[in-house]
């Protein structure tokens, strides 16, 4: 219990510290002392509790952190309130005063007479998000030490420019560019954000587990607005909304759990479903908030909207954070979902947002926006993987996070790294990559290739989803996995085909990239391929096992032992090739052909018209057909359907006294 306790209390104390830090040198040493703490106490926390399947603990005091909690969320909440006068956005307001008074009445009445004897619960999973956040996340931070120095550069050349039109004075300049340095509260907020998540994980107690979700929700709108640009507080406001709608539905299910079932404690309403009792009431609500806290359709604007912020956010949003925390919660109530209306609305939504997203991801040419529609897409297979609520389903979707959480933050950092040194973030803008920064294309290459090839990673866990789909017998959903993955290895592809075309006389840009930037990357890109390498060594100590307690009989999971150790066996064969061929060839080096006569420089071409043309390589988007608006509103329609159909009967079933 004292590694969770500092877990989630040391990084809260980094954050205060570097808060107040506004020396770039203590700033560094600083992050980088406590991301290595907060690693080796990761790990340190899993070895030690390796052994056990699962342990509730209480918490001493326990009633008196209730309370502190409440004191906050009240805080919370006023915040919130305040600033939506402030930027005249009254819905954020109107959630708040909604379910925060709500939740605070339930806890003084009913709430105040129900015994929650265990707070924390520590199982494989919990370790699983522990090592995700631990280590992802802190090197997230790591890499945010490097990017953020680009970023206040750019900023202050903004700040510079306004001020001498303004005609102060160089006094007044200087004061303005060190006003406008907010490093201190980006910096503030990741280590927050990572406190939030550790105690999130860790919570049995579902009132603790709200309070941690909320702060995230917080914390995230505060990331997203960070430029304080319109556009950028529109955003946050958007994702803080949906989140709100979320944290109610999340409200809804803890007091229906209490008042009907005598508990909040997580463990025991799986307890009570595992005992054939309806839990489907309070699981639907809480499945709600895990959708919107997933960006599922038709929330997903939120997470696309978080574009806007600086690149650390986006990959502490996406990769290891927020986002991971809604299928998080899905993935823990898979026992009680399947084939009850919760479970459905979890499956339709999942599988919807897969299909749509993947299809909106190739008109895509921004590489955020198309990093971001993957993000969203295989969190709906997640989604629909926990909704099944069937130990082979519930497999695939937890190894899907292990191995969505390392490529996604490793591609998201790549991205920001290019857009600071090329200028650009689109795809089309990578011709030459190659040439121009060879080591970042290589981990970009690497990136990509765990996202949808053999025998890397996603596509292992995509085909153990098929495979537990299939055992289900839940024909819509191979459908959706099908046509989704199809559309993934086209987009994939696409990207893929820049980065690795070469294009010469470019310049080689890639020693301007901060020392932070690329040790993260390589990182990065190791735990790519050691967590390719080892999953089946997950699977057997960690998942199984994890599993086993939850479902019992695990015999038949998606994939037979024999077919991960020839997955292995594949990956090695690959590593080998490219450690001892890569860079070695008798290549014979001759002018590229360009549909015309090449100029001699490999750049431009004599075209019919006996003029220069320079030479231009473009994919296609086929906007016309997978426009993202065509494609979200689809899978939008379908999705609130599915989640207002399901609602439908479970409140005809509660009218009916069928809880």
């Amino acid at each position: 219990m004292g590694t969770i306790v500092f877990l989630v209390g040391f990084p809260l104390i980094i954050a205060l510290a570097l808060l107040v830090v506004k020396a770039d040198s203590l700033r560094d040493i600083i992050v980088k002392l406590s991301a290595i703490v907060i690693i080796v106490v990761s790990i340190v926390f899993v070895v030690m509790n390796f052994s056990s399947t699962m342990e509730l603990v209480n918490m001493p005091y326990g009633e008196t952190i209730g309370y502190g909690m409440m004191a906050i969320e009240v805080c919370l909440a006023v915040v919130i309130i305040v600033l939506s006068i402030k930027y005249k956005k009254p819905l954020a307001a109107v959630f708040a005063i909604i379910q925060t008074p709500l939740l605070i009445w339930f806890e003084l009445t009913a709430g105040h007479h129900i015994e929650v004897a265990n707070n924390i619960c520590i199982d494989k999973l919990q370790m699983i998000m522990v090592l995700i956040i631990g280590i992802i996340g802190t090197l997230i931070c790591v890499y945010a030490i490097g990017y953020m120095k680009d970023f206040q550069k750019h900023e202050n050349e903004h700040v510079r420019e306004e001020a001498k039109a303004a005609g102060l004075s160089e006094e007044e300049i200087e004061a303005a560019v060190a006003k406008a340095d907010r490093r201190p509260w980006f910096f503030f907020l990741l280590f927050l954000f990572l406190a939030a998540m550790f105690g999130l994980v860790s919570s049995n107690n579902l009132i603790w587990m709200y309070f941690f979700w909320e702060i995230t929700s917080l914390c995230s709108f505060f990331l997203i607005g960070f430029t304080k640009t319109q556009e950028a507080i529109n955003n946050s406001f958007r994702a803080l909304v949906m989140n709100l709608f979320g944290g109610l539905g999340f409200v809804l299910g803890i007091i229906t759990l209490g008042s009907y079932y005598g508990t909040l404690e997580l463990s025991t309403m799986l307890t009570i479903g595992s005992m054939g009792y309806s839990v489907v009431v309070p699981a639907a609500f809480l499945a709600l908030a895990g959708i919107t806290k997933a960006a599922q359709m038709p929330f997903q604007s939120w997470l696309l909207g978080a574009m806007v912020a600086p690149t650390p956010t986006s990959a502490l949003l996406h990769s290891s954070t927020m986002v991971k925390a809604g299928v998080f919660l899905i993935i823990k109530l898979s026992p009680v979902l399947g084939f009850n209306w919760a479970g459905i609305m979890v499956m339709v939504v999942g599988g919807a947002t897969f299909v749509m997203a993947s299809f909106a991801a190739i008109s895509q040419s921004n590489a955020k926006r198309v990093l971001a529609y993957s993000t969203v897409a295989n969190l709906g297979l997640i989604t629909a993987c926990g909704g099944v609520g069937m130990a082979g389903a519930t497999w695939a979707g937890i190894m899907l996070i292990i191995f969505h959480a390392v490529t996604k933050s490793l591609l998201f950092l790549c991205v920001g790294t290019a857009e600071h040194q090329i200028g650009s973030r689109n795809i089309e803008d990578m011709d030459g990559l190659f040439e121009k920064m060879p080591k970042l294309a290589k981990y970009m290459l690497i990136g990509i290739a765990g996202m949808f090839l053999a025998p890397f990673g996603m596509l292992i866990g995509k085909w153990a989803t098929l495979v537990a789909f299939v055992d289900s017998g839940n024909i819509l959903l191979i459908v959706a996995i099908c046509f989704g993955s199809a559309a993934t290895a086209f987009y994939w592809t696409k990207w893929m085909g820049k980065l690795s075309a070469t294009m010469a006389g470019r310049e080689n840009i890639q020693g301007r990239v901060h020392k932070e930037e690329d040790t993260s990357q390589i990182i990065l890109v190791v735990l790519v391929v050691a967590a390719c390498l080892g999953f089946p060594l997950v699977s057997s100590e960690m998942l199984i096992p994890h599993l086993g307690a939850i479902f019992g009989d695990v015999t038949a999971l998606a994939l037979s032992t024999n077919n991960m150790i020839l997955m292995v066996i594949m990956l090695l064969a690959i590593v080998m090739l490219f450690a001892f061929y890569f860079g070695k060839t008798d290549k014979k080096i001759v002018p590229i052909y360009m549909a015309g006569v090449n100029e001699g420089d490999n750049l431009t071409f004599k075209g019919s018209m006996e003029k220069d043309v320079p030479v231009s390589l473009r994919n296609w988007y086929m906007d016309g057909i997978f426009g993202e608006k065509k494609m979200c509103l689809y899978g939008g329609i379908i999705s609130v359907i599915g989640m207002v159909l399901a609602f439908t009967f479970i409140v005809a079933a509660m009218l009916g006294g069928g809880m």
